[in-house]
């Protein structure tokens, strides 16, 4: 798939489409760990700025263009009849991954992250929504500092469910970072950063409207529903995006 250098960083020129066909086609092979992320400019300056989460991103497979920013970095070196028009938000490539794995024995999810209670809403969800759709595994892990046995707990989880979508979401940089380190040992399958998608999908954190999100704003959204939580995140990365994409 072609890429597009993005303050250092290979973003895929991609469609929700195109990302669903190569992430379903890469868990069907079952011959090793894909890493897959949707980035963001925070994923983006985080990757530029810190060498070992560079590091940990060049492990990766595919990286879609989740910020509104990217699309803008990516339409500006591509001819008229090439740009993209939207976004791969982590959240929707997830939601329609699900869909589009519906009726296909072949293809099976599992979430990894958050509590146990999220988890169950996003089981449930799914279930209604997309019942012809496998969610075979979830796994809540532990807070904190994980044991030097957990990985293999959750290889075996991962393994018994025969599942070859696994969503991480266990919040930037964390996930990144996990599936970069462990990714030669991991089973086989597409392993996706999903970030805050189990909160929004679970119904315990708004997503901001279509319009927010398409005006590239949503950062402002969701930093005036948590500015203590995000705002170093926001207002440093994006202003380290800035100033690469300017000066770098």
């Amino acid at each position: 798939m072609k890429t597009i250098d993005v303050i250092g960083l290979p973003v895929a020129v991609t469609t929700y489409a195109k990302a669903i066909e190569w992430t379903s086609e890469q868990a069907r092979k079952g011959d090793r760990a894909y890493a897959v992320e949707a980035a963001n400019t925070h994923v983006a300056a985080l990757a530029k700025h810190e060498k070992d989460f560079g590091d940990a991103m060049a492990k990766f497979d595919l990286i879609c263009p989740d910020g509104m920013p990217l699309i803008w970095s990516i339409n500006r070196k591509l001819d008229k009849a090439d740009k993209l028009t939207d976004r791969v938000y982590g959240p929707t490539l997830m939601l329609k991954c699900i869909e589009a794995s519906a009726g296909q024995s072949d293809l099976k999810h599992f979430f990894l992250g958050g509590s146990q209670s999220t988890l169950d809403k996003l089981t449930d969800k799914f279930s209604k929504e997309n019942p012809d759709s496998i969610i075979s595994g979830v796994y809540s892990p532990p807070f904190g500092e994980w044991p030097k046995e957990e990985f293999d707990k959750i290889c075996g989880l991962i393994r018994e469910s025969g599942a070859n979508h696994i969503w991480v979401g266990l919040g930037c940089p964390k996930q990144e970072r996990w599936i970069a380190k462990h990714k030669e040992d991991l089973p086989a399958g597409c392993y996706f950063g999903i970030g805050a998608a189990f909160a929004f999908h679970a119904g315990e954190v708004k997503q901001a409207p279509a319009w927010i999100q398409r005006y590239g704003i949503e950062w402002l959204y969701r930093l005036c529903k948590e500015p203590r939580r995000l705002y170093k995140r926001y207002f440093v990365n994006n202003t380290r995006f800035i100033y690469y994409s300017i000066f770098k």
